[in-house]
């Protein structure tokens, strides 16, 4: 049975659905005014992952992560590089697609933009005001008045007191209770604007994740993920919203991935310690940032550094030399079978991706050992399902020539020159030319059938 960590229940429960055989999950996405770093891309590969699994257990998953293309920086962003607002939004949107597409991220069954749905958010508000969960106030702004909604704290599980009294809040004299978010923001000058029952404005952030779940997944769902960092005050406050505007459950699983740091900090563009995506990958193959990723349980912190990726490329290079040379049997995986019993009890642990990578290395090891087809075909289908071990062994295994590397016509040619001073019994040459290849980082392995190669 497959066991997710709830963040509401503060423990592990039993998956069951709303609709038996059906999940409907809605994932916090990007916010596209910059480019994506590595914190973005854990919550993509994780959640990711999750989907994956949650289909390859036999559920038919509706999968919803937004786009966040209005808000205060992204209007701040495009005033100082002065260009319009869709012309920045759809520039990072296209790089944060090509960004998760070589990650091997699959695109969510829905990728829903906010400034799509201000209708049914202003519909929202609407609500909550006439139910005295919200307030419209003189300058047009609108507020959610958290007092009145008697569970606000149950996701932080802090009350309110303790909320006020670690909030760092401007003091606003509009707002009731320091504490009160905003669901509507009165139009300025220059910035979008639409229309509602307040005036012209537009919405506040906490407010489009409400409205655009609702729209696709419905007034109540199964599974709501993203950034630890959300779970506070994001995700408490779409609770606060959904919930009071219904009068009912919102979410039956709240999941939320942990931070990759950087010197003990979280990476974050507000600290200036990120990494983008395509910074890193111009060093580290993709797949390697996506293992490095899925290395680590999702709810772990992760540790960013050149020395943790190169322990991940050198892991997953493991992995693929196992494969090389051995003719994958790809029949159906057997799940009675020892390793595919294993694999599935660690995913079905909470999305286990660490304990199941670690039974892909003791499965490796076998085919090592044993070169058995049908060993190499459960090792190369069971990385599939998180998205590993899909290329063929040589295009990883001699990938990376960048443009001051030897290209693979190089390093063949000087293979065969090799074994000519070989056969010529000049040794001298022989080793000349793999020390040259060593100091160039191809290391060669001497086998029966020949030399094979592969980049260290």
């Amino acid at each position: 049975m497959l066991k997710i960590y709830n963040t509401l229940a503060r423990e592990k429960q039993v998956f069951t659905p709303i609709e038996p055989g059906k999940a409907r999950m809605y994932v916090c996405g990007m916010t596209v005014y910059d480019f994506c770093h590595l914190g973005h891309a854990r919550v993509m590969v994780v959640f990711d992952m999750v989907a994956r699994w949650l289909r390859e257990s036999g559920y038919d998953l509706t999968y919803v992560r937004n786009i966040t293309d209005i808000d205060d920086k992204i209007i701040k962003r495009a005033a100082e590089n002065r260009e319009p607002i869709g012309a920045l939004t759809s520039r990072f949107i296209t790089a944060m697609n090509e960004d998760a597409a070589r990650l091997g991220v699959q695109s969510p069954d829905i990728e829903p933009r906010a400034t799509e749905f201000v209708p049914g958010m202003v519909h929202m508000i609407d609500t909550l005001v006439s139910k005295g969960l919200a307030y419209p106030v003189p300058n047009g702004d609108v507020y959610y008045s958290v007092r009145d909604f008697a569970a606000y704290g149950k996701l932080s599980g802090k009350s309110l007191e303790d909320l006020r009294a670690g909030e760092r809040v401007d003091v606003d004299p509009n707002k009731r209770d320091p504490l009160d978010f905003v669901l509507w923001k009165a139009a300025k000058p220059g910035e979008p604007a639409w229309d509602s029952p307040w005036g012209q404005g537009r919405p506040g952030w906490h407010i489009e994740c409400s409205a655009m779940s609702e729209h696709y997944l419905g007034e109540h769902f199964d599974i709501h993920g993203g950034g630890q960092d959300l779970q506070f005050p994001h995700h408490e406050n779409e609770i606060a919203q959904s919930e009071g505007a219904h009068d009912h459950a919102f979410v039956n699983y709240w999941m939320h991935n942990g931070f990759i740091r950087v010197d003990n900090e979280k990476m974050s563009k507000s600290l200036g310690n990120f990494f983008t995506i395509r910074d890193v990958l111009q060093k580290y193959d993709a797949e390697v940032v996506r293992f490095f990723i899925l290395r680590a349980h999702y709810r772990s912190p992760l540790n960013y550094s050149d020395a943790h990726l190169d322990d991940a490329k050198n892991a997953l290079t493991g992995l693929y030399t196992a494969l090389r040379g051995v003719a994958a049997d790809l029949a159906p995986i057997d799940w009675t079978a020892d390793y595919p019993v294993r694999f599935k009890a660690a995913m079905d642990d909470d999305f286990d991706s660490h304990g199941a990578i670690t039974v892909l290395f003791e499965l490796a090891k076998e085919v090592n050992k044993s070169r058995n087809p049908q060993l190499a075909g459960q090792l190369q289908q069971l990385a599939a399902m998180l998205g590993l071990l899909q290329r063929p062994p040589e295009a990883f295994l001699q990938a990376g020539a960048g443009e001051e590397g030897l290209s693979a016509a190089a390093v063949e040619q000087m293979i065969a020159d090799r074994a000519a001073a070989k056969k010529a019994k000049n040794f001298a040459e022989a080793d000349r030319i793999r020390n040259e290849l060593t100091a160039a980082g191809i290391m060669l392995e001497d086998g029966p059938q020949g030399t094979t190669w592969r980049r260290g």
